[in-house]
């Protein structure tokens, strides 16, 4: 998964399956574990866009010392 919303996606399915009252122990386990890291991945995009999105707004007549771009829509995911 490369971009933010294919892993929000994918944490939002993640949960679902866990919810599932058939689902064995073991890949209930494997599941939440997955959801942990990628929920862990988005925190980290939340961050650097509310970092970047800081810089943005407290910016004199819209000069910036960093460049705009975010990084976080790249096709290099974690």
């Amino acid at each position: 998964m490369k971009n933010f919303e294919e892993r929000l996606e994918k944490l939002e399915t993640l949960g679902e399956k866990i919810r599932k009252p058939e689902i064995p122990l073991d890949e209930a386990l494997k599941a939440f574990e997955e959801g942990i890291k990628l929920a862990r991945s988005l925190e980290k995009d939340l961050e650097r866009v509310e970092n970047r999105i800081e810089i943005l707004m407290n910016s004199p007549e819209g000069k910036f010392d960093e460049s705009p771009e975010l990084g976080l829509f790249d096709d290099q995911g974690p």
